[in-house]
C-alpha cells in the first residue's frame, strides 16, 4: 500500500485518457490533490523530420480534447514543450509534490528517459511510481516453465491463455475520483507552432483523435467484430478495428479492447477470438524487446545479422514512393505515405517484397514505417520486420517468401484496393489489375494504359529475386550457423 500523499503529479505519457487509467488511478486514490502534466518532449521531436507529423497532430488534438474536459473540472491540464528528464523533476518540486505516477514505457529509449527521472526525484525526495497500463501481461508475467521468455508466439499465447482472467482485464475506475484533481489556473494549451509543428494538410479524416474518436471506433468494430477473421485480410474491405493509433497513444484501454474480446470469445466467437490473438501478438512483441533490447539494431537470430543485402537507393526509392510496378505492393505504399496507415496484410507483403525481392536490409523499410505510420510502435515495428524478414523469433521461414501477384489476386480480387490507390490504374482490365505488365500492346492502347509511361515496369522479376534470395538465406546460415542450444527457439 502507498502512503497518502498530499500532492500527487500524474505525468501522462502513452495513456492520454482519463477513463480506466492505472497511474491516474492510482494518483487519485492516493493523493489528495493532483496534478497532470504532459511534455512534448524535445528529445524525440527533434529527431521528427517532417513538421507536418500526423502523430503529432494527433496527440495535440487528443490533449485539447483532455484539457477541455479538466477544465470543466476546474482543472488544468499542464503542458510543457522541453526535454522530460530535466522538465519532471522541475515541475515536481515547483508544485511540491511527494510523488510522481506514470504508466510504463518499455522501449530502451523511455526506459532510460524513465530512470533518469527517477533519480533525478530521488535526489529531492519524490518518490517515482510506474504501473502496468499498455499491455495485458508484461516483462516476466508469462514465462515458461523453465522461467525463460517464450520465443514461439503459438506457446506464449496459449500460455496467457490459460492464464488470463478477468481480473487481469479488470477496469481501474479512474474517472470516478476526479474530483481529487488539483483546482489550478486554466491556461490555453501552447499552439502546435509553438513547438515547431503545424496541422496536416492531409490529416487522415477517418482518424478521430482522443478518448471520443476511440470510442467511436471501438463501437463501429464491435458490430463487425463477429466477422472479423473473415474480413480483415482484405484491404478493400472494412475489416479491421482501425484502433492501433489509439492504442499506441492510450486514448483507449488495452483492457477495454481485451475485456470485450475475451468475453465474445468464451461463447466461440471466432472473430473475437481472432483479435484478442492479435492483441497478444502486440504482448508478444514489447516482451521481446524487454528481454531482447538488441533486436532493435540486430536480428533476433544471429545468423541472420550477416545476410547480404544490396545497398541499392534506386530501387529502396521506388519502393517508398510506390514505383516497383507491382500493384498491391504500390498501392499499399501510396496508402501508407498518403495517410499515415497501412493494412496489416499489407505491411506484411511490402516488407516481403522490400526484403526478398529487392534484397534491401529490412532496417531500412523498418526505418521508412517508423517515418510514416501513425501507429508506429518501436515493439511491433519491429516485430513485424523481423518476422517478414525471416529475422526474428518464431518468424516467417526464409523459403516462404510472397508472391506479390498471388497476394493480390487472393486479397484484392476485384482489384478496388489497387484502383482506389492507383488511379492510373483504374481502366486497367481485371483479368490484368494485379500484372499490368502482361498485357499486349493492344491491350494497353486501348486502356490508355502503356507500361513504362503511365505506370512502370516491374523492377524486378520475382521468380529470379526469389532464387538469389534462398541463396543469400542458405549462405548465412551455412556461414554463421544458429546457435546449437536446443532450447532457444522452444516454447
Amino acid at each position: 500500500m502507498l502512503p497518502l500523499s498530499p500532492r500527487a503529479l500524474f505525468w501522462m505519457r502513452r495513456d492520454l485518457r482519463l477513463t480506466d487509467n492505472h497511474a491516474l488511478f492510482q494518483a487519485l486514490t492516493h493523493a489528495r490533490q493532483v496534478y497532470c502534466v504532459f511534455v512534448f518532449d524535445t528529445a524525440i521531436l527533434d529527431a521528427l523530420e517532417n513538421p507536418t507529423d500526423r502523430r503529432v497532430w494527433f496527440i495535440w488534438q487528443s490533449l485539447v480534447q483532455l484539457h477541455d474536459v479538466l477544465a470543466k473540472q476546474g482543472c488544468g491540464l499542464i503542458v510543457l514543450h522541453g526535454r522530460a528528464t530535466e522538465a519532471i523533476p522541475a515541475l515536481a518540486a515547483k508544485l511540491q509534490v511527494d510523488t510522481v505516477f506514470a504508466n510504463r514505457d518499455y522501449e530502451p529509449a523511455a526506459v532510460s528517459r524513465d530512470e533518469a527521472v527517477g533519480a533525478a526525484l530521488a535526489m529531492q525526495g519524490i518518490s517515482f511510481v510506474t504501473c502496468k497500463d499498455q499491455v495485458i501481461f508484461e516483462k516476466n508475467e508469462v514465462l515458461t516453465q523453465n522461467g525463460q521468455p517464450f520465443s514461439v508466439f503459438t506457446a506464449y499465447k496459449n500460455a496467457c491463455l490459460k492464464r488470463l482472467s478477468a481480473e487481469d482485464l479488470a477496469v481501474y475506475p479512474s474517472q470516478k475520483h476526479l474530483d481529487n484533481l488539483a483546482h489550478t489556473d486554466v491556461r490555453a494549451l501552447p499552439s502546435l507552432e509553438s513547438i515547431g509543428f503545424r496541422r496536416p494538410e492531409s490529416a487522415t479524416p477517418e482518424i478521430e483523435p482522443g478518448m471520443e474518436g476511440a470510442a467511436t471506433l471501438f463501437d463501429d468494430f464491435l458490430e463487425r467484430i463477429d466477422r472479423y477473421h473473415e474480413t480483415r485480410d482484405y484491404p478493400a474491405l472494412k475489416g479491421p478495428s482501425y484502433l492501433s493509433v489509439h492504442l499506441r497513444f492510450g486514448t483507449i484501454s488495452i483492457r477495454t479492447l481485451a475485456r470485450a474480446a475475451w468475453e465474445r470469445a468464451q461463447f466461440g466467437g471466432r472473430g473475437a477470438q481472432t483479435w484478442l490473438n492479435e492483441l497478444i501478438w502486440r504482448d508478444f512483441y514489447f516482451m521481446i524487446l524487454h528481454h531482447h533490447p538488441r533486436v532493435v539494431a540486430h536480428a533476433f537470430r544471429p545468423e541472420f545479422d550477416h545476410l547480404q543485402f544490396d545497398d541499392n537507393a534506386e530501387r529502396y526509392n521506388a519502393w517508398c514512393q510506390g514505383k516497383t510496378g507491382y500493384p498491391l505492393v504500390d498501392a499499399a505504399m501510396r496508402q501508407l505515405n498518403t495517410t499515415g496507415y497501412m493494412h496489416n496484410r499489407l505491411r506484411m507483403v511490402t516488407a516481403s517484397f522490400l526484403v526478398k525481392d529487392l534484397h534491401i536490409d529490412w532496417r531500412w523499410g523498418e526505418r521508412h514505417f517508423a517515418r510514416q505510420l501513425n501507429d508506429f510502435d518501436l515493439a511491433a515495428n519491429n516485430g513485424g520486420w523481423q518476422w517478414a524478414a525471416s529475422t526474428g523469433c518464431d518468424a516467417q521461414p526464409y523459403f516462404r517468401i510472397f508472391n506479390p501477384v498471388t497476394q493480390s489476386e487472393r486479397f484484392d480480387p476485384e482489384g478496388k484496393f489497387i484502383r482506389k490507390y492507383l488511379p492510373e490504374l483504374a481502366t486497367c482490365d481485371k483479368k490484368f489489375i494485379h500484372a499490368p505488365w502482361r498485357m499486349d500492346a493492344a491491350a494497353q492502347e486501348r486502356t490508355g494504359i502503356i507500361i513504362g509511361r503511365d505506370y512502370p515496369a516491374p523492377i524486378v522479376d520475382h521468380a529470379a529475386a526469389r532464387l538469389v534470395t534462398l541463396d543469400r538465406y542458405a549462405a548465412a546460415r551455412q556461414t554463421h550457423p544458429p546457435e546449437p542450444n536446443p532450447r532457444r527457439y522452444a516454447a
